[in-house]
């Protein structure tokens, strides 16, 4: 049956009108984007197997371009206007982040790294300046490729940490695969900059691993 035959109360567009977007799950939002199913299925059946296929809404999210366009009925055209939502997603959520102050809790930072840094295909590493009070001087990405010993060079962070005028820092980088367990590289590196930036008396609050889930705070775990 077409969704058009359903009643108008149990149809995701007309639904969504009436009772809100939190009122539709996961399935019927997805539909809505969609707009057409195939034959022999509805959009709401189409967005059901999708999420089964890309198991749940972040594996599609996250899915690559060839493996989203493998899906009958999908193809370029539909991955662009997913990519196009999910950025304007983020640049909004980022945009009402920045409006507050990143460090009222530590789950508005969190909230903040994860946006900038979650889905990314490769390593990032990143830093947040903070002045003596805490507060974001600036947020910037430092080093990109495999986060190791090699790769992050205590020096040029020391370096950006002086001519910012910071008094503390928090670091962040992503695991692609999404698993947000820190590795021993992660330890050593963390251990390595946290031992250079004593030398000017700069702390170091955190290191944030970013993946599935909320990520890992090394300071929470007592690793800092």
């Amino acid at each position: 049956m077409a969704i058009t035959d359903w009643p108008a109360d149990e149809r995701p567009r007309e639904k969504l009108l009436d009772q809100g977007a939190a009122s539709l799950s996961n399935a019927e939002l997805l539909a809505i984007f969609l707009r057409t199913g195939i034959p022999g299925k509805s959009a709401v059946d189409l967005a059901r197997d999708l999420l089964t296929t890309f198991d749940g809404l972040p594996g599609l999210m996250a899915a690559h371009e060839r493996r989203f366009c493998a899906v009958k009925g999908l193809g370029r055209a539909k991955y662009a206007q997913l990519q196009a939502v999910l950025e304007l997603s983020r640049r909004y959520l980022l945009t009402r982040v920045a409006d507050q102050d990143v460090l009222t809790s530590p789950e508005a930072t969190r909230d903040f790294l994860k946006l900038k840094l979650y889905g990314l295909p490769h390593e990032v590493f990143a830093c947040l300046f903070l002045d003596n009070r805490h507060r974001v001087i600036r947020y910037e990405e430092l080093f990109q490729g495999t986060i190791d010993g090699s790769s992050v060079h205590p020096r040029e962070v020391v370096r950006r940490v002086i001519e910012t005028n910071a008094a503390a820092v928090i670091f962040a980088h992503n695991h692609p695969s999404g698993v947000a367990e820190p590795s021993q590289a992660d330890l050593r590196i963390t251990q390595r900059l946290k031992d250079a930036l004593a030398l000017i008396e700069v702390r170091v609050l955190d290191h944030l691993i970013i993946g599935e889930g909320p990520g890992t705070s090394l300071a929470e775990r007592g690793l800092l």
